[in-house]
């Protein structure tokens, strides 16, 4: 088992690119898919802290509640916005991944690419097509 974990969501294009780009690398990561194994409050938390980011900067507004529950009002603090990511899981951003060299939501997915230990071991695009890892392992510069 690797000291990477991925907090997944496999209906997510990004976080399928990001799995296969730690997999690129060697590596096989704990996976947790969020939507069914919800982190507690401490561990979310935790995973905040150490992207450096504000809770707001977590929540996901395209396909959930947001709008709705009206979530981008100033009036809710960070506790009260971690309760409705708790409450609904869907609210929370993805990929996050924790690795031995940090903390990311990796959005885009070739974010993960700063905190994998090992290199990629192959050329590498995504889903779409877009090259991310030409076939020297190397980041394919955007243009």
């Amino acid at each position: 088992m690797s000291d990477i974990t991925i907090y997944h969501n496999p209906a997510c294009g990004t976080s399928r690119n990001v799995l296969a780009l730690i997999r690129n690398s060697g590596e096989e990561p704990q996976v947790i898919e969020y939507l069914k194994t919800p982190p507690d409050r401490a561990t979310l938390e935790q995973l905040i802290a150490a992207m450096g980011i504000s809770v707001r900067d977590l929540l996901r507004q395209k396909g959930t509640p947001y709008e709705e529950l009206g979530l981008g009002d100033a009036k809710w603090n960070d506790a009260q916005l971690i309760d409705f990511m708790l409450a609904q899981p869907l609210l929370i951003n993805r990929p996050i991944v924790v690795s031995p060299l940090g903390t990311r939501l990796c959005r885009p997915s070739e974010t993960v690419l700063d905190i994998l230990p090992q290199p990629q071991r192959q050329a590498f695009a995504k889903e779409d097509g877009e090259a991310v890892v030409d076939a020297k392992g190397q980041r394919v510069a955007k243009p």
